[in-house]
């Protein structure tokens, strides 16, 4: 997996990202199981509840192109390193994973990190 061009499109992406309110830009990038990427960023509104965040925004372009389940997520943000997502997106993102566990990729100051959903979030919700 070419972890380093996933996240050259999450920070190609996040540079159109609409951070009018924070200043706080995001983009990610999505492998689907199908081999084919998704980017995404995210969105902000000044009804900040209807703020959509790139991890959401990337999964639900894949999902809108036919993906069902994902292999990674890449995040990057030039406001800071290691840019992990929030809690609704580690539950969201833990919805479409497939066989194999989601890999979620962030940027450090060395290069990149390797997170596994289940390290991200260990109990998550589930009928």
């Amino acid at each position: 997996m070419d972890y380093n061009g996933l996240l050259k499109q999450a920070q190609d992406v996040s540079k159109n990202a609409y951070a009018k309110y924070s200043d706080f830009l995001v983009g990610a990038c999505v492998l689907g199981s199908s081999g084919k990427i998704y980017p995404g960023c995210n969105v902000e509104n000044a009804s900040y509840g209807l703020t959509v965040c790139a991890e959401r925004n990337a999964i639900a372009n894949a999902v809108a192109n036919g993906e069902k389940s994902i292999l990674a997520l890449a995040i990057y943000s030039p406001n800071m390193k290691d840019c992990t997502p929030c809690g609704a997106c580690r539950q969201v993102i833990s919805e479409f994973q497939g066989e194999k566990e989601v890999e979620v990729i962030t940027q450090t100051q060395d290069g990149y990190k390797i997170y596994k959903i289940s390290e991200l979030l260990p109990n998550k919700f589930k009928l």
